[in-house]
């Protein structure tokens, strides 16, 4: 069972059609849309402000989400949030990908169509603008992106569309096999 926890009587909401794995920790003021995918051992605290998910977004194993009092965490719609990303009050837009073990700091703004390199680390209050790659730490704009890098970024979050469906439908907690099956 996924753990959800309330506080100051607030209540995560989960879209039916999203998925959260059940050792994912949702606290607080969290929304997560529809068809999302919310990864193994994430951790989503919004206990200082809210955190939003929108549609098609996944946000894989082992990320983390936070900010400070009166800020807010927003991923807008078909996001791809990489393992072991940490999203601290920031605002994504449209089809970003945030590259595995990349931060993303409070007040930073990605507009749409970005991909964040891994390991970046994205500073304080930076726009990144439409279209680009953002890579370094910190982060600085290293180009345009390119027909084969925004076909990747819709590959990928294509495959994460279709493992909601997959853990919704035969994902079981089960007992490991002793040995292979003849």
């Amino acid at each position: 069972m996924v753990k959800v926890y309330e506080i100051d009587g607030v209540t995560p909401v989960v879209d039916p059609s999203a998925y959260v794995h059940p050792s994912a920790v949702l606290i607080g003021d969290v929304i997560i849309g529809p068809e999302c995918y919310v990864g193994p051992s994430t951790s989503i605290r919004a206990d200082f402000g809210q955190f939003t998910m929108g549609r098609g977004s996944n946000f894989q194993d082992n990320c983390t989400a936070h900010c400070f009092a009166g800020g807010n965490i927003q991923i807008g719609e078909y996001c791809n949030i990489g393992h072991g990303a940490v999203l601290h009050g920031s605002i994504l837009h449209d089809r970003v990908l945030v590259g595995m073990n990349a931060v993303v700091m409070d007040g930073a703004v990605i507009h749409d169509n970005v991909l964040v390199a891994a390991l970046a680390f994205v500073p304080a209050a930076m726009e990144i603008p439409p279209g680009v790659v953002a890579a370094g730490s910190p982060a600085r704009i290293l180009r345009d992106l390119n027909d084969s890098e925004k076909q990747w970024m819709r590959d990928g979050n294509r495959d994460y569309l279709k493992l909601v469906s997959r853990c919704r439908d035969s994902l079981r907690e089960v007992d490991a096999l002793t040995e292979l099956d003849g």
